[in-house]
């Protein structure tokens, strides 16, 4: 489908600019202005996918291809004889249908009431009749949800091959394109499967922005003073099926309520503005026009106004050339990609309630912390400024009873680290680091990327390399497997062997990886810091004093990750585990030695009992959730995240 702005030369440009900034472990993706879905579906492979348009033929469109993974099945069509049910639509006599409302037939092709020529009266014919059918197939319940979009998007779909248009429906053609004369045929839609809880909306973009979060959020707004709606009228009366009281020598509908202000030059810094500072999302790509109506130094002043500046790129793009009739020089647009990470938020200020409460929320400081090489299930990077803030400004031995990926523990200000966690390849893994030189290191996984071919599409490599990693066992090995694995996740077997899959078109060890990876080695080679592979009752604290602080991110009794499950070749986490470690707690505050426990009071309807009277005892932080790259994430509201510390 032909559409104002369509993105699909610009894909692998938008792919490209995410591979060179993001981490690599980003899971939601939002196409916030989806128009024909051509970027949500392109991205859909590798991401959970929130598609959104305020157009509701858009919507259909993306009901169908975006937020569906499954091909229809029609049963309910089938036991009335109906087995493939657009060729039905394709081919029933239109006349024999008593019930079909033929708004489009009187509307849009020539007839005694209408001179318009947008389609032909038998293409026009069959249109409303599909469409009415669709709509008493689905009053009937003789089709699903999922069926009636589908269906449904594929007559919109259809609609613009046989359509005499110049390229909108602002205007029809004064004579008939040959395209026209064609028979109409509803599109065959293919649909992906990519395993994920896929969303799409049909909203405002800034109204959305406030119920949404994820890792990348996409931004392509109309960039010019023409509207939308006006131009895709009759595909958005086809969607709606609602007999509009139209107007003028094109049939328009009316749009006032639909009005986008990104096309009103008074207007569109205000609501750009506001949709950036309302984004929750880490990184945030945004492609534009050199003719649009913002320019690009009023795009870079916002985003750097609630991004990273040190993060900021514009990249031109140049796609078409053309003479100037005035002056005869060739001129070249561009279109821009802007980028901006969002994983820092500036300062916010919270209410700090009483003491007495046990509800204290801090502000989140603006500050840079360094990021684990590893995408670790549960960890804290995102919510770092929170949890240090907290923290004290002085600490002598800081341990880390359950380290995971090591955000915490190598952020933390102290004399010296401990980082412990029951996975014992982990430990051995970051030991490898700690022990190896640098350049070793990068030799070592650029030698092994080389010698198995290691890429984002070479699977069979990948299979061999793990099947090489599961009998000899070496850390650098373990590291380099996981940067082309799906998720960049550590996975084991109950036998310890790595079973995560293949990272299809995704995984890889980008550029921004290597950095994680140079400055974590850095970080670690010039402090004091051990890593230890123990249970945590069996790590011995008594030397430990009042100016040393034990933390402690434990797996969360009523959340349901792998880490947790005991299918993974370590220790499960049962309520045995959680008493344990509340004794060992109040253990260590009678020894007056700091404690910061990470938990969740209340997550998804489960309430964490045991722990909501225990923190009686304590002061409890409350934290504002961030991050969803978590296997116990869920929509905000859902999940009471909070920090326990005994100062």
């Amino acid at each position: 489908m032909r559409f104002i702005g369509g993105k699909t030369q610009l894909l692998g440009n938008i792919e490209a600019v995410i591979n060179e900034n993001a981490s690599g472990h980003e899971r939601i993706f939002c196409d916030i202005f989806s128009g024909t879905g051509s970027v949500a579906k392109y991205f859909k492979p590798k991401y959970e996918i929130h598609s959104n348009d305020f157009l509701h033929f858009s919507y259909v469109i993306q009901k169908a291809t975006v937020e569906n993974n499954h091909k229809p099945a029609y049963l309910k069509l089938s036991e009335i004889g109906i087995t493939d049910p657009l060729r039905y639509l394709e081919e029933a006599d239109v006349s024999a249908n008593e019930c079909s409302s033929f708004f489009i037939t009187d509307n849009y092709a020539p007839n005694e009431n209408s001179n318009r020529m947008y389609i032909t009266k038998s293409n026009a014919m069959r249109i409303d009749y599909i469409r009415s059918t669709i709509e008493a197939w689905y009053i009937s319940e003789l089709i699903n949800e999922v069926e009636y979009y589908h269906l449904l998007a594929s007559l919109i779909e259809g609609v613009p091959y046989v359509s005499n248009i110049a390229g909108t429906y602002g205007a029809y053609l004064k004579q008939w394109d040959k395209r026209a004369y064609k028979t109409f045929e509803m599109a065959r839609l293919e649909v992906f499967d990519n395993g994920h809880n896929n969303k799409s909306y049909n909203s405002d973009a800034n109204k959305l922005i406030r119920e949404i979060e994820g890792d990348i959020l996409y931004i392509d707004p109309p960039y010019n003073s023409r509207q939308y709606a006006p131009n895709y009228h009759l595909l958005e009366t086809i969607s709606r099926y609602d007999n509009p009281e139209i107007r003028g020598v094109t049939g328009m509908r009316p749009y006032d309520d639909i009005k986008s202000a990104y096309s009103v030059k008074s207007e569109v810094t205000e609501v750009y503005e506001d949709l950036i500072a309302n984004a929750n999302f880490s990184n945030i790509i945004m492609s534009y026009s050199t003719e649009g109506i913002m320019s690009s130094e009023q795009i870079e002043t916002i985003l750097k106004r609630y991004g990273d500046d040190a993060s900021y790129r514009q990249y031109n793009i140049p796609y078409r050339k053309y003479k100037s009739k005035v002056t005869n020089e060739t001129k070249t647009l561009y279109e821009y990609i802007f980028y901006i990470n969002k994983d820092i938020p500036k300062t916010q200020v919270y209410p700090i309630l009483s003491v007495a409460e046990k509800n204290i929320k801090y502000p989140i400081q603006r500050t840079k912390y360094l990021k684990s090489p590893l995408n670790y299930i549960g960890g804290k990077y995102k919510i770092l400024p929170q949890i240090l803030s907290i923290f004290p400004d002085k600490i002598d031995t800081f341990v880390d009873l359950f380290a995971g990926g090591c955000n915490v523990g190598i952020n933390v200000n102290a004399k010296k680290i401990i980082c412990n966690d029951l996975n014992s390849k982990i430990i051995e893994m970051y030991n490898a680091f700690l022990q190896i030189d640098t350049e070793e290191i990068l030799n070592h996984i650029e030698n092994r990327i080389a010698e198995y071919s290691l890429s984002k599409d070479n699977e069979d490599g990948f299979r061999k390399f793990r099947n090489h990693y599961n009998d000899s066992k070496n850390p650098l090995d373990l590291y380099t497997l996981t940067c082309f694995s799906f998720n960049y996740q550590f996975r084991f077997n109950n036998n310890l062997e790595y079973n995560n899959p293949f990272g299809r078109n995704r995984s890889q060890f980008s550029e921004n990886m290597k950095n994680n990876l140079l400055t974590f080695l850095a970080r670690i080679k010039e402090i004091d810091i051990v890593f230890s592979a123990l249970d945590f009752i069996e790590i011995d604290l008594s030397a430990l004093a009042q100016d040393d602080l034990v933390y402690c991110d434990p797996p969360y009794l009523i959340t349901t990750g792998s880490y947790n499950d005991g299918n993974r070749g370590f220790k499960d986490w049962k309520e045995t585990q959680e008493i344990a470690l509340y004794e060992m707690l109040e253990k260590l505050d009678t020894q007056s030695v700091k404690f910061a426990l990470s938990n969740v009071l209340t997550h998804k309807g489960n309430e964490n009992k045991i722990l909501n009277e225990w923190c009686k005892k304590y002061t409890v932080h409350h934290i504002e959730n961030s991050y969803t790259n978590a296997s116990y994430n869920a929509k905000r509201g859902e999940s009471e995240e909070v920090l326990i510390t005994n100062f």
